[in-house]
């Protein structure tokens, strides 16, 4: 597996990365973000506009992103497909939705666990419906929440869990998989591995599905202490990738910031011009 440090030296950053040349989908640039940066920009813009999450609004400005749009992504086909702003899926318990709910989590303190959690699912449901998916938005956007608000690793899980259970009790028969649970487990999984290594966490939690994912970058994000060293490990690790990355990163950046990594922003903020850091402080003016 290429780590994300080497994908750097892959050629010129807004360059085609060699293995994604003559993709019939995409061409992928060296230095492009995937549709999770994409999503979470649009997230942040329907809540800067509208002053509020409604997955009305959120659908409306999702409704212009166009990464990763073809039938291979279910959940984001039939959203694109269906053409309304207002569809509510009923399906679909991926990790799309807790990839782009970062704002709701700037946007709400962890004070207002209702709220963020509410928000999480206005964020989710034009996308995901389904119990799984709405929980582990719901966790994202707590831990989220709570890193910005300088809570300790520990508070960050807590306020996870506690937002995943609340998401299940509310909107889950209570029949299928618990996601807090897989959350909790996970973690303790991880802290019982004498070192992070990217084969040892492949082995004991290979991110391919829901109870995976998010619970891998939750974990990721509450045991480390570098969003840079968090997001080559996740690239080392494989499966979805990018948004075991983007979820742990984030979450990281914001109880160390200095970790980021100033020369990936650079090249990122100059490939794409999406204004990242204008958006961030507008949405953290409206954090109530």
């Amino acid at each position: 597996m290429v780590s994300a440090r080497h994908l750097w030296l892959e050629g010129t950053p807004d360059t085609a990365i060699p293995r994604y040349a003559g993709n019939s989908k995409r061409v992928w640039r060296i230095g492009e973000t995937t549709d999770d940066t994409e999503r979470t920009l649009a997230v942040a813009r329907a809540i800067i506009r509208d002053g509020q999450v409604s997955h009305v609004g959120v659908g409306r400005e999702l409704l212009h992103c166009k990464k990763c749009v073809h039938p291979g992504v279910r959940s984001l086909w039939e959203f694109h497909q269906a053409d309304d702003p207002a569809r509510t899926a009923v399906t679909h318990d991926g990790c799309g939705a807790a990839v782009r709910v970062a704002p709701v989590g700037i946007f709400y303190q962890p004070a207002h666990l209702d709220q963020l959690v509410s928000g999480a699912r206005e964020a989710s449901i034009s996308t995901h419906g389904g119990s799984l998916a709405i929980a582990a938005a719901a966790a994202t956007a707590a831990a989220v929440s709570a890193a910005v608000e300088g809570a300790s690793s520990s508070q960050v899980r807590e306020l996870a869990e506690r937002a995943a259970a609340q998401a299940e009790a509310q909107w889950s028969s209570g029949a299928g998989p618990s996601l807090a649970n897989a959350i909790r487990v996970v973690h303790d999984d991880l802290v019982s591995l004498p070192d992070l290594h990217a084969d040892a966490v492949a082995t004991r939690c290979f991110p391919n599905g829901p109870l995976t994912i998010v619970p891998l970058a939750l974990g990721l994000a509450t045991i480390m202490r570098s969003a840079e060293a968090a997001i080559l490990l996740a690239a080392d690790v494989g499966g979805d990738s990018d948004s075991v990355a983007s979820i742990a990163g984030g979450i990281l950046g914001a109880i160390h910031p200095t970790t980021v990594n100033p020369d990936w922003f650079e090249v990122v903020e100059r490939v794409n011009g999406d204004s990242v850091e204008a958006v961030a402080q507008e949405l953290a003016r409206l954090r109530h």
